[in-house]
């Protein structure tokens, strides 16, 4: 499966998620995304570096927010799992060996249950060796 069937199908197809990405955990590279998600680079750095378990870029989330595609979110969690809100919506980010999954659901729809889809794409990755 490519890429950018992970985000369509594992992602977006299962209605808990209204957009994805996958980048990679260097925080260099979009590996595949919904059409309308750009994340910038400087945003992909910082992703990664929250991943990273780098303090102080966690810290300044935590403060200031945490920007993914252009929106700003407010750091909720930041654990083995990344979950932000930007008022009843929100982003759910997990690592796997090599990537990082992205997931931005909509107010009609569950934090937990977008949680959930974008852990078990990550699981899914890691299990193949990514």
């Amino acid at each position: 499966m490519s890429w950018q069937a992970f985000v369509d199908t594992s992602l977006v197809a299962t209605g808990h998620i209204t957009k994805g990405a996958i980048i990679s955990i260097a925080g260099d590279s979009a590996w595949a995304s919904s059409p309308d998600l750009t994340i910038s680079p400087a945003e992909m750095k910082v992703i990664a570096s929250i991943v990273a378990k780098d303090q102080a870029a966690t810290d300044k989330a935590f403060a200031e927010g945490l920007y993914v595609g252009g929106q700003r979110y407010v750091l909720a969690r930041a654990d083995d799992n990344i979950y932000a809100r930007a008022g009843r919506d929100g982003v759910a980010i997990t690592p796997s060996k090599a990537a990082i999954v992205i997931g931005i659901h909509g107010e009609t729809q569950v934090a937990g249950n977008a949680t959930s889809v974008v852990v078990a794409l990550a699981e899914h990755l890691k299990g193949t060796g990514y």
